[in-house]
């Protein structure tokens, strides 16, 4: 019994032999059938595909006036009826009623220097004119009286009742008379003058807006002195910059090579670097009659047919020449895309978008062309990249390469 019981305990090396090489297959079977998977994987995504050399653009918001643009330029900016105010005479700044960005009417006082002096002699000045007027009419009561005097004695002479020495007395007061009166006539005269000097003076004081503006800069402060020509220490020339608004204007650089594209008179669209979203309809102003020999450009004046407060002087600015005036519809912004991007899908429109190395087959709805661009109206946004003249190797989810420019 004991060796029977025995006997069991012992293990047949065969069968286990033969197991383990099942199992060995079986493991061989699933990596292969995994490793084939994964290739096949693989495969599908690309990978073992290489990249096909592409060129993309991306989409855009345009305006439709691009496509009737003959030139563009670009240009500054620039009030043409700009003044920097001073005084004519020197005096310290005792007062000064406007800041950066204040708004001035024309005549209107904004700074005043000091004048307690000035306004003295002005006073003193309006004293003799007073005097002066006075005299005049004491003159002329004294001519009105000799006047009635010597009428009177002359017809007595006539009659042999007075002297003749007595109507000669009387003829020489008369004469007196006279010139008094042309003396104080000239007298007043003098004095007025006087006196126009005194306010012209004391006008020299207060500094005017000679137009209607709107203060760009202050260049002085109460208690600085203010001279015409700036040139003692600490000095200043001007105390406020001003400008007229509505004279606000572009200046743009035009090669001599493209003066036959424009003329005066010509719409234009001005874009500002300040304001990128905005579009404002622009005529040609004047063809400033001289070149720059250094940059053989000639200088445009193009003016603002809208004004906009949000226009300041000195913005940096690009003109596009227009062949035609822009419509209404015209002025909205679209969205729009480079033409040789669109595919045919069964009569369906369609493009390739490249989203990191992969292409994405997306289709799109298109409105009207703009030039070599065309409006799209559904399927991709301003941003996107899209792909230029697709190639028929080109599949949704192909692997990509964009080339460098």
């Amino acid at each position: 019994m004991e060796n029977e019981d025995l006997s069991k305990l012992k293990i047949d090396k065969s069968r286990v032999v033969i197991g383990t090489r099942k199992k060995r297959k079986l493991v061989y079977w699933v990596l292969l059938i995994v490793a084939v998977l994964v290739l096949g994987f693989l495969y599908v995504k690309g990978v073992f595909t290489p990249a096909i050399q592409i060129q993309v653009a991306t989409v855009s918001q345009v305006y439709p006036s691009q496509a009737f643009t003959m030139l563009n330029a670009s240009g500054y900016v620039v009030a043409q009826r700009k003044s920097a105010l001073a005084s004519k005479v020197t005096g310290r700044l005792i007062w000064l009623g406007v800041e950066e960005g204040s708004f001035v009417r024309k005549d209107q006082v904004v700074a005043r220097l000091e004048n307690q002096d000035v306004s003295a002699s002005k006073d003193q000045a309006s004293a003799n004119v007073n005097v002066a007027r006075f005299s005049l009419e004491q003159a002329q009561a004294e001519l009105r009286d000799a006047t009635l005097s010597l009428n009177r004695n002359k017809e007595l002479l006539s009659r042999g009742v007075v002297a003749r020495q007595t109507y000669d007395d009387v003829l020489t007061r008369y004469d007196k008379a006279v010139a008094g009166v042309a003396a104080a006539e000239a007298a007043l005269k003098a004095n007025t003058a006087a006196l126009g000097g005194a306010t012209a003076l004391l006008e020299y004081t207060l500094i005017r807006a000679p137009f209607d503006a709107v203060v760009l800069t202050k260049d002085a402060d109460i208690g600085d002195i203010v001279t015409p020509l700036g040139a003692a220490a600490n000095a200043k020339a001007a105390v406020v910059t001003i400008a007229d608004m509505n004279s606000l204007e572009v200046e743009a650089d035009v090669s001599e090579s493209n003066l036959s594209k424009i003329k005066p008179g010509q719409p234009c669209e001005i874009q500002l670097d300040a304001l990128p979203d905005l579009r404002f309809r622009g005529e040609i102003h004047m063809i400033v009659p001289t070149a720059d020999r250094s940059k053989a450009t000639v200088m445009v004046k193009v003016r603002f047919i809208d004004k906009d407060s949000r226009i300041l002087p000195e913005m940096s600015a690009k003109v596009a020449f227009l062949s035609r005036p822009v419509t209404g519809e015209e002025k909205k912004p679209r969205v729009a895309f480079n033409q040789s991007a669109v595919i045919n899908r069964k009569n369906l429109k369609a493009v390739f978008l490249a989203k990191g190395d992969r292409v994405i087959e997306t289709p799109v709805s298109l409105g009207g062309p703009m030039g070599d661009m065309v409006e799209v109206l559904q399927g991709v946004k301003v941003g996107d990249r899209v792909i230029l003249n697709p190639s028929d190797r080109l599949k949704n989810g192909s692997k990509i390469k964009i080339e460098e420019k």
